[in-house]
């Protein structure tokens, strides 16, 4: 695995796979890599001809200067993660080569971002995410570019990005990896203490309450919603937010007709935790066990 530090490697370094006609994988990530991170990997190493993953901890996207600050990074271990799952290219730049002095473009998606995740940390951060992500697509210029369905609002965003602005590049959004017992994997998982770890699995116990309820012919969407959030108190932990919302507009719905994103945030302790499935009501769940059915479903 090469890798890379500055953009015009980056593109000297895929020109010949480029006019060969190889299709090239990306796979962006802030580091902190974790079982998550590498399924995206193998998913652009079994489908690409070259795998690209960049390294970058995006300080636009941060709303709070000490979330950014206590970001974990781990650079070498990332890199030899990378290089295990898949990867050709690691693109590692620093802040500066991103934004060189005298930035000051940015792009922006209206209306899915002032939502969920955008109401709580404000409108800047999905247009940092948006920004950095458009440089990427712009430095790499991938046939596919590949995302967690855990970050789902970051993916509908990206994807209507790209679709307005006739960017010839495919989006895929990869199912939610998750530990044994059923929490999401996230790089954020490492600030959480013994105590914090167990209070943790009211996300995906809320989740799973909530899946229950719609295999017993629940539809209401108020229902539901209290479903999950009755689930989460049990663990003393109070969402910031749980919305049951149409999986492309991200508007919310009364009544679950069809597939819905169900999505929910919360504190643990110091540590932001995000969580999310799509509900479907035609398709019956399994008899099997609540973590079992959220590893199926998200």
């Amino acid at each position: 695995m090469r890798i890379l530090c500055t953009v015009d490697e980056a593109r000297a370094a895929l020109q010949t796979a480029r006019q060969a006609g190889q299709t090239i994988g990306l796979v962006p990530t802030m580091g902190a890599l974790h079982g998550g991170h590498l399924s995206l990997i193998e998913r652009a190493r079994a489908e690409c001809d070259v795998v690209v993953v960049s390294l970058f901890v995006n300080p636009a996207q941060f709303n709070e200067s000490a979330d950014l600050d206590r970001y974990p990074r781990r650079e070498q271990r990332d890199r030899e993660l990378a290089a295990t799952a898949g990867a050709d290219l690691l693109f590692s730049p620093a802040v500066d080569e991103i934004y060189p002095a005298g930035f000051s473009t940015s792009v922006e998606v209206l209306g899915l971002t002032d939502r969920l995740e955008g109401a709580v940390r404000g409108a800047g951060h999905f247009r940092g995410v948006t920004t950095v992500v458009m440089k990427l697509l712009n430095i790499v210029s991938p046939d596919v570019a590949y995302f967690g369905q855990k970050d789902a609002q970051q993916a509908i965003v990206i994807r209507r990005m790209v679709e307005d602005l006739n960017m010839n590049v495919s989006i895929e959004a990869c199912p939610t990896v998750r530990e044994a017992d059923g929490l999401a994997m996230s790089s954020r998982n490492a600030h959480l203490n013994p105590e914090e770890r167990a209070q943790a699995l009211a996300m995906p116990r809320a989740l799973a309450a909530a899946t229950a309820a719609v295999k017993d012919g629940e539809l209401s969407a108020d229902v539901l919603m209290a479903t999950a959030r009755e689930a989460m108190s049990a663990f003393d932990v109070e969402p910031e937010y749980i919305a049951l919302v149409h999986p492309d507009t991200l508007d919310p719905i009364t009544r679950l007709e069809r597939p819905a994103l169900l999505a929910i945030a919360a504190r643990v302790g110091s540590t932001r935790l995000i969580d999310n499935l799509i509900l479907d009501p035609s398709i019956p769940v399994k008899p099997q066990s609540r973590e079992a059915t959220i590893a199926c479903s998200a």
